[in-house]
Parts: structure tokens; C-alpha cells; sequence
């Protein structure tokens, strides 16, 4: 199981005027998360489409624990549970400073051609650099 962490502080736009983030940019958060997973392993999502690889997401799901607010501290924590094939599916958990959980998330992504726009296994440069043992 793979598991990376980063964290940011939430900026004033993405609040509203109780200074509560709005709950669509968590999907934000969720990719910032994915990009910094892939990153961690050495790859990027630009790398990958230069290669001729997208990575759309397919499934989205969050469920809401409690709000995050103006100036918090958050921590994304995204994983994988197991080894690709055509789909990438990630778990995420998002925590503030004080280490309360504020939401659980999954989301499941495809590997597609970009030329083609169809689905196709998941690259071995990604395989070889993770570890499942």
C-alpha cells in the first residue's frame, strides 16, 4: 500500500463568507493529492501526457466529516490499496492542524490513449515503482 502526505493552508477564495470552505474544492484538493502521489514516485501527470497517457477520473466520492476553515492547515493523505491494471483507484483522508479527520474520499481514474481516447493498461514505469510486498 503506497501512501503519500502534503499539506497546505486553505486560501481565503476557497471559502465563503462564513469563512467554511465550499465543499467543491475538496475535488481540488483530491487531485492535488493524486498529482503529489505521483509526484512522490517521480512522475508527473504532465510527463504522462506528453507520453500520450490522460488520466480522467471516472468515480468521485466524498464524504464529508466535518468543515475546514479559513487558515487551516490541512493534510491530504492519498493511497493506493492495490497494483493498477487499467484503473487507478485512490483512497484519500484529509485532516486539519489539530488532527481531526474532515473528510474521507475515493476516487477511481482510467488510463486512456490520448490519441485514441481509449482505455489501456497502466503504464510499467508506474508497476515497476511501486510496492505492494
Amino acid at each position: 500500500m503506497r501512501l503519500n502526505s502534503f499539506s497546505f493552508r486553505v486560501r481565503y477564495g476557497e471559502t465563503d463568507q462564513m469563512g467554511i470552505v465550499y465543499h467543491g474544492n475538496y475535488a481540488q484538493y483530491l487531485e492535488m493529492g493524486r498529482v503529489e502521489w505521483l509526484r512522490a514516485l517521480g512522475i508527473t501527470y504532465k510527463s504522462m501526457e506528453e507520453n500520450g497517457i490522460i488520466l480522467p477520473v471516472i468515480s468521485l466520492q466524498i464524504n464529508y466529516k466535518k468543515s475546514a476553515l479559513y487558515d487551516d492547515l490541512l493534510t491530504v493523505e492519498t493511497k493506493i490499496k492495490k497494483p493498477p491494471l487499467v484503473k487507478i483507484e485512490f483512497d484519500y483522508k484529509i485532516y486539519n492542524q489539530e488532527k481531526e479527520l474532515l473528510v474521507e474520499a475515493n476516487t477511481v481514474l482510467a488510463f486512456m490513449d490520448k490519441k485514441t481516447n481509449k482505455p489501456i493498461k497502466c503504464p510499467n514505469s508506474i508497476l515497476e515503482r511501486l510496492d505492494f510486498s
